[in-house]
């Protein structure tokens, strides 16, 4: 059975990754002197999620772009600041370091509404956490505490990114190529998805018809081939905190 490890998000500016990547330099620098194993994240990988998918169905694909084109269209085009350190689940148990992202007017959570209903639609899972808009910067495997490693770099600003489209990711692991930069995990862009719906014109009616494919008695919609966790790691119903 084939299938793609998918996500639907943006990815962060040129000129953000470049900051956040520069800050990652220091913060490894700290973390290796307080003994800290911290894998950090590419900062080709730097993005925002706005829903996570998980294990979808080839065939399926064409029915995520089309209901999420129709979701998302005619949505304005919007920005979102990035900014501040902090950890998920807390800086006193951290398994994920990231860079926090401002939802000044709730623009972003209503987008990522629109696209988790959408997604719902086609028997996905709903955010069981709600939206928590955040730039992963690193993952540690054994949660440990790491206030002394962010709170000195804590309240940097990194600057803004403005958006006109999602784009659908697909999750790709470590292949020869990617481990000759270092990187375990990296993040394919599947389809753009614009805000525009004269951009997503091309999508084909059969794409817009198709439904997820039953694999048995027990099995009826994609929310049963969903994995437990997110493409930040942490599992499905650990909902994150800033504190």
């Amino acid at each position: 059975m084939s299938g793609k490890k998918l996500f639907l998000g943006v990815r962060v500016a040129v000129p953000v990754a470049n900051a956040l990547a520069g800050c990652a330099e220091t913060l490894a620098r700290r973390a290796r002197d307080a003994g800290l194993d911290v894998r950090w994240v590419a900062p080709v990988n730097y993005h925002l999620t706005l829903k996570y998918l998980g294990w979808t169905r080839e065939e399926t694909v064409g029915a995520v772009r089309a209901a999420v084109a129709a979701a998302v269209a005619g949505t304005p085009r919007l920005g979102f600041k990035t900014s501040r350190l902090g950890a998920f689940k807390t800086l006193e148990k951290a398994s994920i370091l990231w860079a926090g992202v401002s939802d000044d007017g709730g623009a972003l959570a209503r987008l990522a509404a629109a696209v988790d209903r959408a997604a719902c639609g086609l028997g996905f899972r709903a955010e069981p956490n709600g939206f928590h808009p955040h730039v992963t910067l690193g993952r540690i495997r054994d949660p440990k505490a790491v206030r002394e490693v962010i709170l000195p770099l804590a309240e940097q600003m990194f600057g803004d990114t403005r958006i006109d489209a999602l784009t659908l990711f697909e999750t790709e692991q470590n292949n020869k190529e990617n481990s000759k930069l270092g990187t375990k995990i990296v993040y394919r862009e599947v389809c753009r998805i614009g805000f525009d719906p004269a951009e997503n014109a091309s999508i084909s009616a059969p794409e817009r018809q198709r439904e997820p494919v039953q694999l048995g008695a027990s099995t009826n919609s994609l929310a049963d081939l969903s994995s437990s966790d997110t493409d930040d790691g942490w599992p499905r119903g650990q909902g994150p905190t800033d504190s």
